[in-house]
């Protein structure tokens, strides 16, 4: 069923000031798109991010993910719709600097309460599957940039996610290792994943089949490409 959002407001508290970062975004999202959202610095698009990803809640609005309102769960309730749907790819690629590529791909199983002969078996297939098996053991200062987001990508999939959420997942990459990891995801996208990414660059927007334009808190052009 996907995701929609109606009429979603969010607004942060600066001092005496009330500042809206979302100002009123409506979108619909199909199980297996890939979707872009891009917009300058401050325009909203990684609130929409977080929303989005049961990172935050609104402040006012409707967020069905899956026909299932989850707009205004609570914090323990959102982490559970997290954890089973979704999976993240952050910029600063948020490994465990201290634990092996293998040890940082199981950790989400570890939440799941799997027991770990099966997490370490899992997640040694899934940096298989992003081409890191000979890099496993290694830990996250040993490996390049590239690679890094290779073993944050196998995270997020550890778990089997109908959806994949990435915020700048390029950002600290150089252009090879960008279209690389451009690559895995459209090889999600071609598996039927529905992927989100956020990104102000042009060139890692066109790889997406939909591109969400975002400037002061409202969405304002959403394109359809071939």
């Amino acid at each position: 069923m996907g995701i929609v959002l109606d009429n979603i407001t969010k607004h942060y508290r600066m001092g005496e000031e009330t500042v809206a970062a979302l100002a009123g975004v409506s979108l619909a999202v199909k199980d297996g798109e890939f979707v872009a959202i891009m917009g300058p610095s401050g325009s909203g698009k990684s609130t929409i991010m977080n929303i989005l990803g049961c990172l935050d809640r609104p402040s006012s609005g409707s967020y069905l993910l899956d026909g299932q309102e989850v707009a205004g769960l609570n914090d323990d309730e959102l982490a559970r719709t997290r954890n089973k749907r979704i999976g993240f790819v952050f910029q600063n690629f948020n490994l465990l600097s201290r634990v092996s590529a293998l040890e940082n791909v199981a950790l989400p199983l570890v939440y799941a309460g799997v027991p770990e002969k099966e997490r370490l078996q899992r997640a040694a297939t899934m940096l298989d599957s992003v081409g890191l098996s000979a890099r496993k053991r290694h830990l996250p200062n040993e490996l390049s940039g590239g690679q890094r987001q290779r073993v944050a990508i196998a995270r997020a999939l550890i778990n089997d996610p109908s959806i994949i959420m990435a915020d700048e997942p390029t950002g600290n990459l150089d252009s090879r290792s960008s279209v690389e990891i451009m690559k895995i995801f459209g090889e999600l996208y071609q598996q039927d994943k529905t992927v989100i990414l956020v990104t102000h660059e042009p060139d890692i927007a066109e790889y997406a089949k939909r591109v969400i334009m975002v400037r002061d808190g409202l969405i304002i052009s959403d394109e359809q490409r071939s």
